[in-house]
């Protein structure tokens, strides 16, 4: 999946939705996307900014997790997915967007 694809995915999953009230950022090895959820509506773009929870995954991976081909507790659990920072706020995450 290419980066343009991947943002474009995560923009429609997260679209109004303001809940998360945090920023995270997926680094994959097709580059960065970045989910400010502080704003509404939430701003997904590609910038490398400072993040209060950063996961780590292959675009492989990220285009099944959002397609729900990939369960998120599963991948942590099997090193395909790695947390930094706020789990809460990665576990929030994935709900909004399953």
């Amino acid at each position: 999946m290419s980066l343009s694809t991947l943002t474009e995915r995560m923009q429609t999953l997260v679209g109004d939705n303001s809940s998360l009230g945090a920023t995270i950022k997926f680094v994959t090895d097709a580059g960065v996307v970045y989910v400010d959820a502080t704003t509404t509506p939430p701003q997904v773009h590609n910038e490398d900014k400072e993040a209060e929870c950063v996961v780590e995954l292959s675009a492989e991976d990220a285009q099944k997790l959002l397609d729900g081909d990939l369960n998120p507790m599963s991948a942590f659990m099997m090193g395909k997915l790695k947390v930094k920072g706020n789990m809460g706020v990665a576990m929030k995450f994935m709900q909004i967007v399953s």
